[in-house]
Parts: C-alpha cells; sequence; structure tokens
C-alpha cells in the first residue's frame, strides 16, 4: 500500500513538473513586476491550468461536487470555478484556487449559476 501511495505521489509531481516546464517561457528582464492576466480556465482539462499560468502563481484545487474528494491525477478532472475570474490581473500575491469535477461528470446546479 505505501509503494502504491509513492508511486502515485510520484507520477503526479512528474506531470506536474513536466506540464509546468513546458509553458515556461523566455525570461525577459525586469518581467517580475509586470501584471498577468488570469487566462479564461472554464471546461478546459485540469492538467491545463498548470500550463497556461505560470509557474510562480499559487494555485489551490480542490473538488467541486462536494464530495471533498482529493485531486490525484490532473488528467482525469476539468475545471468548473475559477478565482479570480478571466481577465483579472495576477501578481506574486495573488492565488488562483480552481474547482474541479471529475471528466464525465457534470458541474453541480450551485455551481454553474455562481460562476457567471
Amino acid at each position: 500500500m505505501r509503494r502504491a501511495a509513492v508511486v502515485g505521489a510520484t507520477a503526479v509531481i512528474a506531470l506536474a513538473a513536466v506540464a509546468v516546464s513546458s509553458a515556461e517561457e523566455p525570461a525577459v528582464p525586469g518581467d517580475e513586476s509586470r501584471p498577468r492576466s488570469m487566462p479564461d480556465l472554464l471546461g478546459v482539462p485540469l492538467w491545463r491550468v498548470f500550463t497556461r499560468l505560470d509557474r510562480r502563481t499559487r494555485l489551490d484545487v480542490h473538488d467541486a461536487s462536494g464530495r471533498d474528494r482529493r485531486v490525484l491525477w490532473p488528467p482525469n478532472w476539468r475545471v468548473c470555478t475559477q478565482y479570480p475570474a478571466a481577465g483579472a490581473d495576477l501578481d506574486r500575491r495573488t492565488a488562483v484556487t480552481i474547482g474541479a469535477v471529475r471528466k464525465g461528470e457534470t458541474c453541480p446546479p450551485r455551481v454553474r449559476t455562481a460562476r457567471r
């Protein structure tokens, strides 16, 4: 049991590292202070979040269905909610919160109406 958990955690970390490293843009001197804008992530696969956000962005992912499941394998989940809204400026202090459900599930009605 312990070995399976370690292997699973290692796979998630490796996937996140590959996704983040593939999204890196060339560094521009003095670019750290420039605010970035939040992309529209609603409905996209969760693994895409890691490629669309800057690697320095603080990210909190939770189960939007209310079942309090752990999000262990991002390719099996899709985004239902996001905060801040698309187009908002992101700086170093902004934390992004993502609500996700498993692929094949619909976003709960309370979530669909709240995110608009």
